[in-house]
């Protein structure tokens, strides 16, 4: 009788102890948590190379699953490379190819027509969620989440709302929800005669309530309601993009670690900051331990090896010393030129890092050439969904690399970008072909069409022109060029327009 008890009392504790596996988790369609940072650069990773920062969750996601050395974001800024990554067109097809206000907020909406990750798993009995920076169309308009394929919203809808990790408000869904916080602007100076180095001068651009800990929370709350159907969490969160704002507890530890740290007090874009690089820090050892958080939910209700788990970043980290950034002191772009908004590899090469247990192998790393109109294909691959592809899409579906299987290389990657000088190029091979000024400044400006050559496997940083030496290849690039380029009459591109007809 006592040798039963013992056992019943040991069964008791197994029970007790083992996690909470959600009802007809193994045959279900798996979850997808794709997480989205913003204007991270390829090298502010600790599994990427960096030494200043800490990020020891999506470090161990990375020991746990694939890391992606040869991942392109859509385009190199917000909107469009969001656009991208939601509709699985490259940017000569796109619809959204260029960040672009409207008023009263939000930004280019996408058209009743377009077709998102979150409609085709949605179709698929997927509850969808994003939290975040949605970017791709403002309250009431065709563009907004709820009318793109999203069952529950929250965070920013506006980009320019997002400069502010204390804004005066959110959308909970389409409803506006009021914050606990000062209304102030998010780009300006310290007034004439503040100490730029009294802590007190910085106050004024602190708040109650920080966004992104409130947006994280929605995440969880998120997992929790869903846990007993498939989800699709869609989490772009705002960091690390500018203003630099972090609360003080975070903060701490980094103005000890790094102590020439000298204050910025505004007069190059957004918001002043005492100790502008242990800020920058700071953010993203928030945002990493925000990912903590999910990962260690998703483990405690029995979903961990039935999630697939996506970070990566929207596009390069920030041009250089704006808003009191320093992409180069942490080396952010890694070994690569250009910065957010350029089209060579610094401004559109980003982290990305996938782990699905049992599936995607631990501490594998693929040198794949994938970029973000991939993943629409990709995840629809995943969960056993590769039919609802539409057929129009650019994407190439990458499931068979992550699962480990041999795959035939993409024959190219294209980009476009009809701002910052108007830019185009073409990954083919090793091949990176670049096309700069575009759109000419001035009206005596002149169209250069000239393209730039590279061999990355040999030159990585993109520092020797060997266009005059590959005339084949240069034609190569050239045609491709031509051939992806779809007018548009939302973003016009003369240069590219007058090629396409």
């Amino acid at each position: 009788m006592k040798k039963n008890m013992c056992l019943l009392i040991a069964v008791v504790v197994l029970l007790w102890r083992a996690p909470v596996i959600a009802e007809d988790s193994l045959t279900r369609s798996p979850n997808v948590v794709f997480i989205l940072a913003d204007d991270l650069g390829y090298g502010d990773l600790g599994c990427y190379g960096q030494t200043k920062i800490r990020t020891p969750h999506l470090d161990r996601l990375a020991r746990e699953g694939m890391r992606l050395t040869q991942h392109y974001s859509g385009n190199a800024v917000c909107a469009p490379s969001r656009c991208v990554l939601m509709t699985g067109l490259h940017p000569g097809h796109a619809e959204v190819r260029n960040n672009r206000g409207m008023q009263p907020e939000g930004q280019f909406p996408l058209s009743p027509e377009a077709v998102t990750l979150a409609d085709l798993l949605r179709e698929r009995g997927y509850a969808t969620g994003a939290f975040g920076k949605w970017g791709l169309g403002g309250p009431g308009t065709s563009g907004e989440p709820l009318k793109q394929g999203v069952l529950r919203f929250f965070g920013y809808n506006c980009q320019s709302v997002a400069h502010n990790y204390y804004p005066t408000y959110l959308w909970s869904d389409d409803q506006r929800i009021p914050l606990h916080n000062p209304a102030f602007a998010s780009r300006q100076s310290l007034p004439a005669g503040a100490d730029p180095n009294d802590p007190a001068s910085y106050k004024a651009y602190q708040g109650n309530d920080y966004a992104p800990d409130l947006i994280a929370e929605q995440t969880l709350q998120f997992v929790r309601d869903n846990r007993s159907r498939p989800f699709f969490l869609y989490y772009p969160t705002i960091v690390p993009h500018l203003a630099l704002q972090v609360p003080e507890d975070s903060l701490k530890e980094y103005q000890m670690a790094i102590p020439d740290d000298p204050p910025y007090a505004g007069g190059n874009g957004y918001l002043p900051h005492r100790t502008p690089r242990a800020a920058y820090a700071a953010m993203i050892t928030r945002m990493d331990q925000g990912v903590g958080r999910l990962i260690d939910l998703i483990a405690e209700l029995g979903l961990d090896e039935h999630t697939i788990f996506v970070f990566t970043s929207d596009n390069g980290p920030t041009y250089d010393r704006l808003g009191g950034s320093d992409s180069d002191f942490f080396q952010s772009a890694g070994p690569f030129r250009g910065l957010k908004g350029s089209l060579y590899e610094g401004g559109i090469r980003v982290p990305c890092i996938v782990r699905w247990k049992g599936v995607v192998k631990g501490g594998a790393v693929s040198d794949r050439v994938t970029g973000f109109e991939d993943w629409l294909p990709t995840i629809l691959d995943l969960v056993g969904a590769e039919g609802s592809v539409p057929p129009d899409v650019d994407g190439i579906s990458f499931a068979p690399t992550l699962r480990g299987a041999p795959q035939p290389a993409r024959s190219f990657l294209y980009r476009e970008f009809p701002a910052y000088g108007g830019q185009q190029c073409v990954r083919i091979g090793d091949w990176k072909g670049v096309r700069q000024n575009l759109i000419p400044a001035g009206k005596k400006g002149q169209v250069d069409h000239r393209i730039e050559l590279y061999n990355l496997a040999e030159d990585i940083g993109e520092t020797t022109d060997v266009a005059a030496s590959h005339p084949e290849i240069v034609a190569q690039m050239a045609d491709v060029m031509r051939r992806e380029h779809a007018p548009s009459e939302a973003f016009p591109f003369p240069a590219l327009d007058r090629l396409a007809q």
